[in-house]
């Protein structure tokens, strides 16, 4: 599993690994959704692409995983899954571009675990360390 959770009082800890930048957003995302929805029962009919920045790795997955939830709340969908279409760096910033796939959400056929406000800056790490880099950061719920 790229994804695990860290213990927390009150919130959900979240660590993301993988190859590269490209694939932690997606296990990132892949923790946020599984705390949100019951993903055996999404499908993927739906695409919605959206770019966010920010001054560096860490904080431009945060921005990321605000990004899709206030896609999930804008649109009302259940998302299944993200897939990082590109990351750009340049100096000072990294731009991360995304595509969330899912489909309307339906009260009738798709559970809410638990509601996600936002992912936060608190307990924010981002690694890159030989072939892995890692990510951990709190989900407010």
């Amino acid at each position: 599993m790229p994804y695990s959770y860290m213990e927390h009082t009150a919130d959900i800890g979240i660590r993301a690994e993988g190859a590269a930048l490209e694939e932690v957003v997606e296990a990132a995302a892949e923790a946020l959704l599984n705390s949100v929805f019951d993903l055996e029962s999404v499908s993927s009919s739906i695409s919605v692409s959206f770019g966010a920045e920010a001054p560096d790795e860490a904080a431009a997955i945060v921005e990321a995983l605000n990004e899709l939830l206030f896609i999930i709340d804008r649109h009302s969908l259940a998302v299944k899954r993200l897939r990082t279409v590109k990351v750009i760096k340049k100096a000072g910033s990294v731009l991360i571009i995304a595509a969330a796939h899912g489909e309307p959400f339906n009260e009738q056929r798709h559970e809410v675990k638990t509601e996600v406000k936002a992912a936060t800056y608190s307990g924010l790490k981002y690694e890159e360390k030989d072939v892995t880099c890692s990510f951990e950061c709190v989900l407010d719920v």
